[in-house]
């Protein structure tokens, strides 16, 4: 049974045709231990099928532990989205809900390899010099 709703289908695809680029999903996941991976597998399958500009990747989070390093995902399921560099944008937990919005989002930004920041934006983050970590955390409540 497919989790993505017919009319969820149609707009989602319609969200992905302003895809500029190929986009890889880069997903990790384990059978044990974690409720939610076979369900987010799932979502991003149904979503990888949506748009010929988006692949999917799958990598046992356990037994690819190299390929865990390399995209630096710590937890399942986790979720790399690559275009023609690694911007760094990870997705922990099922993206579904209003987070199911921002993972669109993130792939359309990828495929375009442009953030919509202001040039003004850009310049202040340009100067900044130390190694910085940004985590948005986003709940429904």
């Amino acid at each position: 049974m497919a989790l993505l709703s017919e009319s969820d289908r149609r707009a989602t695809q319609d969200r992905l045709k302003v895809s500029e680029n190929p986009v890889k999903l880069v997903h990790f996941t384990q059978e044990i231990e974690c409720p939610s991976c076979p369900e987010t597998r799932r979502l991003l399958q149904e979503v990888a099928e949506l748009s010929d500009k988006l692949s999917l990747e799958i990598h046992n989070f356990q037994l690819d532990k190299d390929k865990a390093i390399q995209y630096n995902v710590d937890k399942v399921p986790g979720t790399a989205i690559e275009g023609a560099k690694d911007y760094g944008i990870r997705f922990y937990g099922l993206p579904s809900g209003y987070e199911f919005a921002t993972l669109l989002e993130a792939i359309v930004a990828v495929s375009r390899g442009r953030s919509g920041l202001s040039e003004a934006t850009i310049d202040r983050l340009q100067r900044v010099t130390g190694p910085l970590h940004l985590q948005v955390f986003v709940t429904p409540t």
